[in-house]
């Protein structure tokens, strides 16, 4: 599982004209699953972000995480974090899990967010074109992924 975690001050997602997800404060995450992710690779990476210290303290260093500044979380499924770009111009998604697998263990990703980390989660469509609006905060950017842990 890859995911791309973006400090955000506010963020929405709009899905054929209608906004279907929309934060304040806190994370939009671009989630990505490949074929091998299983439960474990959604428990190490929800957790690894809802812990995550990627907001300032009053010392302005990162040494808080979205639940200790009650931020809010975009989630947003990305098959395209899978795309390899190696050869040619096109990229190839073979690494991207089949809809039905991915579907799976996004719906389960933000069900930990929420239920383990007490976390407000809104989210995107599966599987549709989404309109994805944030202001990046910093900008601070990371990329957890939980085949490297």
């Amino acid at each position: 599982m890859r995911v791309v975690v973006q400090r955000s001050r506010e963020a929405s997602v709009t899905v054929n004209n209608r906004v279907t997800g929309a934060i304040n404060h806190g994370l939009v995450l671009l989630i990505g699953v490949t074929h091998e992710d299983t439960e474990k690779d959604v428990q190490y990476t929800a957790d690894k972000i809802a812990g995550l210290r990627m907001f300032e303290d009053d010392a302005q260093k990162m040494n808080l995480s979205v639940q200790d500044v009650k931020g809010q979380i975009l989630s947003i499924s990305q098959f395209t974090l899978y795309g390899d770009c190696r050869k040619g111009k096109r990229p190839n998604f073979m690494a991207a899990a089949k809809p039905d697998h991915a579907q799976v263990l996004y719906d389960m990703f933000n069900k930990r967010l929420i239920e383990k980390h007490g976390l407000t989660v809104e989210t995107g469509v599966f599987g549709e074109m989404m309109d994805v609006a944030l202001v990046n905060d910093g900008p601070v950017t990371l990329i957890v992924d939980s085949q490297t842990k």
